[in-house]
């Protein structure tokens, strides 16, 4: 099943361990790119899949199990970040995708996608983080509240909240609406609940080591507002991880592909071909 979401953006599905996964993608073929979102859903890369398609590569922006338009429920156990992480693995085997990947991250997709390219679960030629988590810099508060549980509606009000303050200037009550209309279903609540349970930094602060010794490279893409994960842990990032390059996104907070999907489309596009 597909549904056109922009000019050239599909929604479609595929199996992975007996559920629908549901994923964006664009273009028709190319060099393929996995795209991984965090605590919210694949709408944070939508606003820039039209660019990467037009540099002659094939996005495709999953939600994670139980989460987003995906089936399925994630649990305490299978919401850690090495479990996603081998979910990820499975989804990849599932779109046949082969050979080297371009993987990007953002928020915990973020620590998904270092663990993929840290352990050598894909073969990841590229890697991209845009205000992900890194080092201790996770979970944030406006997550953690959660980690004890709470009720569908408690986390559709959280979600409002955050992803109202997060858009900032661009937060309109239609592109609100679009944005948390996911939780809206209480079976992707409890999911949620179970991502920010098992939200926890060692699973990036121990990625460190491995990451000091790859060759491979990677883009930081930091819009400079975000009050969390903080243009200083990507700083530091920077001068630590070596082969990387961070682009600043001023006047831009958390999802900061809403603010500057030209100027980000381009350079990830520029980055993944190079």
């Amino acid at each position: 099943m597909s549904e056109t979401t922009e000019t050239t953006v599909r929604r479609t599905t595929v199996q992975v361990d007996g559920e629908p996964a549901s994923y964006l993608t664009a273009g028709q073929g190319g060099p393929p790119v996995l795209l991984l979102h965090g605590t919210y859903w694949s709408r944070v890369w939508l606003p820039v899949l039209d660019h990467l398609a037009d540099a002659g590569l094939r996005p495709f922006a999953v939600d994670l199990p139980g989460l987003g338009r995906s089936g399925g429920r994630l649990t305490p156990e299978t919401a850690t970040v090495p479990a996603l992480a081998d979910w990820v693995t499975r989804f990849a085997s599932a779109l046949n995708l082969s050979g080297p990947v371009a993987v990007a991250g953002h928020d915990i997709g973020g620590a998904i996608a270092q663990h993929l390219l840290a352990h050598d679960r894909l073969e990841v030629s590229r890697l991209a983080l845009v205000n992900s988590v890194l080092y201790d810099s996770w979970p944030a508060p406006n997550v953690a509240r959660f980690r004890d549980g709470d009720t569908a509606e408690g986390v559709l009000a959280g979600r409002r909240q955050s992803v109202t303050r997060v858009l900032g200037g661009i937060a309109t009550e239609p592109l609100i609406a679009e944005y948390v209309d996911p939780w809206t279903d209480e079976r992707v609540c409890r999911s949620w609940m179970a991502l920010a349970g098992a939200a926890d930094n060692r699973y990036t602060l121990d990625l460190v080591p491995a990451l000091r010794r790859s060759t491979t490279p990677k883009l930081l893409v930091w819009g400079e507002d975000d009050l969390h994960e903080t243009v200083e842990y990507a700083e530091r990032f920077a001068s630590e991880i070596p082969h990387t390059t961070l682009i600043r996104i001023p006047r831009a907070d958390h999802i900061p592909t809403e603010n500057a999907p030209d100027q980000i489309g381009r350079a990830l596009g520029g980055f993944f071909t190079e």
